[in-house]
């Protein structure tokens, strides 16, 4: 048996406006040897994001080939845009003992339980739908019509979760602080057993 200390996959998911970014954010500040998960998407890019930082944006085609080439770990597709996650940088991240933090939706979440069960999978769950639409409002980033259908599939999001057995963990994001320790919290505990 190796002494090579294996790494964590951490999967934050949760509806948009929840605050999963935020969560992300202060946990790669926090967690020593910790990476950001750098998913694939079909989108454009939203206000400041930087390819390659945030997101890779790729077209349709390019993400289509890493289907087909098995290269990617999840996939989905959300509000008409597809979303996936590289599979190769995250085996390498759990080879070399880092905690590897990802931002997926609710479809990935599902595909990452089934292909890797010692996965840390957390939901996060806003206080109140009032306090999504807030946050929401609150970016100034994409227009009423897309804040509203994304408020319109918060719900159906928090119930797949809750159906799905994929997310053994559920935290209400209401003070940012709170949320994060819950989440360091679950990491220490998950990575001891």
């Amino acid at each position: 048996m190796s002494d090579t200390k294996r790494g964590a996959l951490v999967v934050i998911s949760g509806p948009s406006g929840a605050g999963k970014t935020s969560i992300c954010n202060e946990l790669l500040k926090r967690i020593p040897h910790s990476r950001w998960s750098v998913s694939v998407t079909t989108r454009p890019p939203r206000g400041e994001e930087v390819d390659g930082q945030e997101y890779r944006f790729i077209g349709p085609g390019e993400f289509q080939r890493m289907v087909a080439d098995h290269e990617l770990l999840e996939y989905a597709q959300y509000l008409g845009n597809w979303y996936g996650t590289p599979r190769k940088p995250v085996e390498e991240a759990l080879a070399a003992g880092q905690i590897m933090v990802m931002e997926i939706d609710v479809q990935g979440g599902a595909q990452v339980a089934q292909r890797m069960p010692r996965s840390i999978r957390v939901f996060v769950l806003p206080p109140t739908m009032e306090t999504l639409r807030a946050r929401l409002e609150g970016r100034k980033t994409e227009s009423e019509a897309l804040q509203e259908r994304r408020i319109a599939k918060a719900d159906g999001e928090i119930a797949f979760a809750r159906a799905s057995g994929g997310y053994p963990y559920f935290i209400t994001n209401d003070i940012l602080e709170d949320s994060v320790r819950r989440v360091m919290d679950i990491i220490e505990h998950e990575t001891q057993r």
